[in-house]
């Protein structure tokens, strides 16, 4: 061996030739840098070089830089060690001094015979009573033995890897965890407890967050995941999954429930339904408020799972029993439904139910509402019914100049020759998404001229249209178009205020008068039919939507006149002042009920009275007359003077929510009302479903679920979600700290 020092002031090069191989590296006043392949140690005038095959160690000597090379008798690191098979030796570090074989407790540092021929049970004994005094779990490490020994499943044999890692453990370490840490920054980590109860849930919560299927756990897949990442952990069975799932749902149910009951406002529920594969049909019922800080939130209160042969009646008993369960029969303000064509009796007796404890507000002119959503829905497949044939031939059309290059080609040539210089390609709509179904129909439009004449130059094509269908496909593609404008207006925002819907729905209102009066036959029954649909949703739902987008500062009253020029014409005036008639009734009762919440009457955790159930109580008009006879006494209400102002300037980041939480000491009463009706739900459809023709179908894992676990599963999903995309952390009742090591 021969060593080269190069005596300058520092920082020192030095170049060790050991074994013909050439070692360098850079000695700098403070030892940050350590090139790959050596480990440096510093102490007391010396440094100590670590390399793959030779210890060096330098003497660090005033006036100058001295080496010797030397074999340094210290403890080295076995070159090739023995398979360590026992889970012990995740505590220990095995290391030979001289020829003797040591076992170092990685925990407190005690040295024991690490020698293959005194086996592991004097180290299992030491950890089992060093762990105790640590606070550890040591319960896990005999688990972790029994289940080598019960496992009937080879796990090596899944993959070659995988054996190969098997005897790579790794010591127990946690980690800080910043969400703020910059990816390039160093992680802390120390020793600490392995705890199984908290991976447990952890384990039920993730498969609840993510919709993950619970017999997972059983996969081997998953249990060599598991194996490798944290041998300490034991699988729990699906069974016991199921219960931890259980538990968690009970918990954040609780949650749920402080929450809704704490509401100073009312809420509002939206029913849908649901179908499986096989047709069983479930009742979600979520819940939608605006809590106190001003934010749109929604809970799925209940996802249940109806009987085959359930009636209306049952229908309505199943939300009222919902309702009840939940304690919010007296705190609700509206009721949306998915369906337009939901009996209106079901209605009637909920709200018969829901009245005999407290009166709903403004006669409960707002309370039944329909899925916006829906109603557009269902005039898209009266109109897509009626183009059924024109259209079948569009997409057979399209399939047959993609059936082959030649065919493309062919075409390609007849869109250059009639002159069409569309760059957009041909495409087949995606069976079950209208939204598909109106790109095609637009696309085809443009090649009009092209398909025109395609039969003449190839007479295998046999599905041309007429110019009458071209027309009507004209006609029809148009108003999709619209309707798809306006669907993505709703699903945008998942959080949609019920003031955008007003202009969107009066704009399909305009449409459909304007497309009755077309002379076109086929065009005109087709636009009668849907207008029938469409007028049975208005009548519902129109005055909702007007008193919301008067409480949008932006428009008030100037934007429910300006459209109801336009619908209603010469009769406008008188249908304009029915919403500002019903507006004010709406306000009145909540000036009442502000009165009567000055008085102390209200219940406890709501700002809304009680009423006295007493039959005989003939007082029952004294409220409205206090309020009436009071009203002299001030200049204006907080109504009037909204409505007088000038409105707000439009633009596009306006939040409708921020401004009443802002302007709420100005308009007290109002506020408390815009909460309520803001909050209503327009439309119930998931922006993932809106163009979807069929329902929301239920997926065949979850269909599979008993009905408790199913809606167990489902809601708490929802919880969790909001939680995440809330930026907040997941609850930690469940979820415990992971202690973390200081650092010095």
């Amino acid at each position: 061996m021969r060593l080269i020092i190069f005596d300058k002031p520092p920082p020192y090069v030095v170049n060790a030739f050991i074994d013909n191989i050439v070692y360098s590296y850079r000695i700098q006043p403070i030892f940050s840098q350590i090139p790959i392949g050596f480990t440096l140690s510093l102490s007391l005038g010396s440094l100590t070089i670590r390399t793959p095959n030779f210890p060096i160690q330098l003497q660090l000597l005033l006036g100058g830089f001295h080496a010797i090379a030397m074999e340094i008798p210290n403890e080295t690191a076995i070159k090739k060690p023995k398979r360590l098979t026992s889970v012990v030796w995740n505590h220990f570090e095995r290391i030979r001094k001289a020829d003797i074989c040591y076992a170092i407790c990685v925990h407190c540092n005690k040295k024991l015979s690490g020698s293959s021929n005194s086996g592991t049970t004097h180290l299992r004994n030491h950890l089992m009573r060093c762990l105790k005094r640590s606070n550890f779990d040591v319960s896990q490490l005999l688990a972790a033995k029994r289940r080598k020994k019960d496992n009937t499943v080879s796990l090596a044999t899944i993959n070659g890897d995988e054996a190969q890692r098997q005897d790579a453990f790794i010591k127990p370490t946690i980690m800080r965890f910043d969400p703020d840490q910059r990816k390039d920054e160093i992680v802390t980590v120390a020793s600490g407890k392995f705890d199984q109860d908290r991976s447990q849930y952890d384990l039920a919560r993730m498969i609840i967050l993510h919709g993950y299927s619970l017999p997972m756990v059983d996969d081997v897949g998953f249990k060599v995941f598991v194996k490798n990442l944290q041998p300490l952990f034991e699988i729990v069975p699906n069974n016991d999954v199921e219960n931890f799932c259980m538990e968690i749902y009970r918990k954040e149910r609780g949650k749920v429930y402080e929450m809704i009951n704490g509401l100073h406002g009312r809420i509002n529920l939206s029913v849908e339904m649901w179908y499986s594969p096989e047709g069983v049909e479930y009742l979600c019922l979520t819940a939608h408020f605006i809590d106190e800080e001003w934010k749109l939130q929604k809970k799925i209160m209940n996802f249940v799972t109806l009987d085959l042969s359930h009636t209306d009646d049952l229908l309505s008993e199943v939300i009222i029993k919902c309702l009840m369960d939940w304690d919010v029969d007296s705190k609700l303000f509206a009721l949306t439904f998915d369906d337009c064509s939901t009996d209106d009796d079901i209605v009637l007796r909920i709200k018969d139910q829901i009245s005999q404890s407290r009166p709903l507000l403004g006669h409960g002119q707002l309370f039944d509402i329909r899925s916006a959503a829906h109603v557009i829905n269902s005039i898209v497949n009266d109109a897509l019914e009626a183009l059924r044939e024109v259209t079948h031939k569009i997409r057979a059309s399209v399939k047959h100049v993609r059936s082959s290059q030649v065919a493309q080609r062919k075409f390609n040539e007849i869109t250059q020759q009639v002159g069409i210089s569309s760059e957009r390609r041909l495409i087949v709509d995606c069976p079950g998404r209208w939204d598909s179904t109106c790109l095609m129909l637009e696309t085809a439009l443009e090649y009009r001229g092209a398909f025109s004449v395609l039969q003449e130059h190839d007479p295998s094509y046999t599905s041309d249209l007429t110019d009458t269908e071209w027309e009507w496909t004209s006609f029809i593609a148009g108003y999709l178009r619209l309707l798809v404008e306006i669907t993505n207006a709703f699903s945008g925002n998942k959080y949609s205020t019920a003031s955008i819907y007003f202009p969107e729905i009066c704009d399909v209102h305009i449409q459909l008068i304007d497309w009755c009066k077309s002379p076109d036959d086929f065009l005109r029954s087709m636009a009668l039919k849907m207008k029938d649909k469409f007028d049975k949703y208005w009548s519902k739902c129109s005055l909702a939507l007007a008193v919301a987008v008067i409480l949008d500062p932006r428009f008030k009253m100037k934007l429910v006149e300006y459209y109801y020029s336009q619908i209603y014409g010469s009769q406008s005036l008188e249908k304009i002042k029915d919403v500002s008639d019903g507006i004010k009734e709406l306000f009145d009762a909540y000036s009442i009920c502000s009165t009567m919440v000055d008085q102390g009457s209200a219940l406890p955790g709501s700002s809304l009275p009680s009423t006295c159930s007493d039959p005989r109580d003939r007082l029952k008009g004294f409220d409205k007359f206090l309020y009436e006879t009071s009203q002299s006494q001030n200049v204006s209400s907080d109504l009037e003077k909204y409505l007088q102002e000038p409105n707000f300037p439009r633009n596009c980041d306006f939040n409708i929510l921020n401004w009443w939480k802002v302007h709420t000491p100005r308009y007290p009463i109002l506020s408390m009302m815009a909460r309520d009706v803001l909050g209503t739900p327009m439309s119930t459809i998931a922006p993932e479903s809106a163009f979807s023709i069929d329902g929301r179908v239920l997926d065949k894992c979850r269909s599979s679920l008993n009905p408790d676990t199913r809606e167990a599963l489902i809601c708490t999903q929802d919880w969790l979600q909001m939680e995440v995309k809330d930026g907040s952390r997941l609850s930690s009742h469940s979820v415990r700290p992971i202690p973390i090591a200081e650092s010095s």
